[in-house]
């Protein structure tokens, strides 16, 4: 048995291996390859450079506004995220009085759930385009609120104006993720003994010092995941912000990112070998934070 069974793993793996090393461990090296090279992407001639696209990298302004851009979500997207996420799976799961243990979620709880799950339902391009008419200076749902309230003086061009259009995209992008967390978060906490809490509550501890002291180590490992998983759409950001902004990133692109960029100095401007680099880049700032963001987060896990 033991002497047929690796033929039989072997004819299993061999499979997804080969596709896997076909369809993206080639590409990467492709890409690295032509980050080297000056190439319009259709003409067969292609020029050796070096490192004269990374050269070039340093020097260029919309290069560095976008990186920017891209470090500030960074910074934070994943902050806001996971706090309201914790906060309303918080309210969700402990917040109330109810159940048998004393702790419960606030009524309607499970209403909540999918409300706030919603915007997972929707593609990317569905919340640009949505988000694009809330956000119109015009007939724009926001706007219109605002009127109505008597708040019309605070309307703004909001996606047209330098001060506003980043900042807009931000709120989409944490709107659009927000639900997820939640529910990833209240499928934790409900794996949380009550008993747990309830006996803080016995011996006197607030709302706050349990969610800090029990409900955030216990959920550390998922707080973990989220992060990674947050920074990795903080270094995206393309879809939305092409969507919502169009491709010169907003108004004096001040809501310029890194991908946006990319696409258009590869398909506006023809320069595949630049836009490698760009890519090449993004790539190796993406794995260094993700690896940094793993061993910073990393502590004892508490079990129970």
């Amino acid at each position: 048995m033991r002497h047929g069974r690796y033929p039989f793993v072997v004819a299993f793996l061999a499979p997804p291996v080969v596709l896997y090393a076909i369809y993206v461990i080639s590409p990467y090296l492709q890409a690295f390859y032509i980050s080297l090279t000056r190439w319009s992407g259709f003409s067969p001639e292609v020029e050796w450079v070096g490192l004269a696209n990374y050269r070039r990298l340093a020097d260029d302004d919309e290069f560095w506004n976008a990186l920017g851009n891209n470090l500030i979500l960074l910074a934070s997207l994943p902050v806001i995220t996971i706090v309201l996420g914790l906060f309303f799976a918080s309210m969700l799961n402990v917040a109330g009085r109810g159940g048998s243990s004393g702790v419960g979620g606030v009524t309607g709880s499970r209403v909540y759930r999918v409300i706030y799950f919603f915007p997972q339902v929707l593609s990317v391009a569905i919340v640009g385009v949505l988000w694009l008419y809330i956000f119109e200076p015009r007939g724009g749902l926001l706007n219109g609120l605002l009127r109505v309230t008597g708040l019309g003086s605070l309307g703004q061009a909001w996606l047209g104006d330098p001060r506003f259009a980043f900042w807009c995209v931000l709120g989409v992008m944490v709107w659009m993720n927000v639900g997820f967390y939640i529910v990833l978060f209240s499928a934790g906490m409900q794996s949380i003994p009550r008993d747990i809490y309830e006996a803080a509550l016995l011996d006197g501890s607030s709302r706050f010092t349990t969610f800090w002291r029990i409900t955030v180590p216990l959920l550390w490992d998922s707080i973990q995941v989220a992060w990674i998983y947050l920074a990795i759409i903080a270094l995206d950001a393309f879809a939305l912000v092409q969507i919502m902004l169009g491709n010169a990133g907003g108004p004096s692109r001040s809501g310029d990112v890194l991908g946006l960029n990319l696409y258009r100095t590869a398909f506006n401007s023809f320069n595949f070998g630049y836009a490698s680099a760009m890519g090449v880049t993004l790539f190796l700032l993406t794995l260094t934070i993700a690896i940094l963001a793993m061993r910073v987060t990393r502590r004892e896990r508490v079990e129970f």
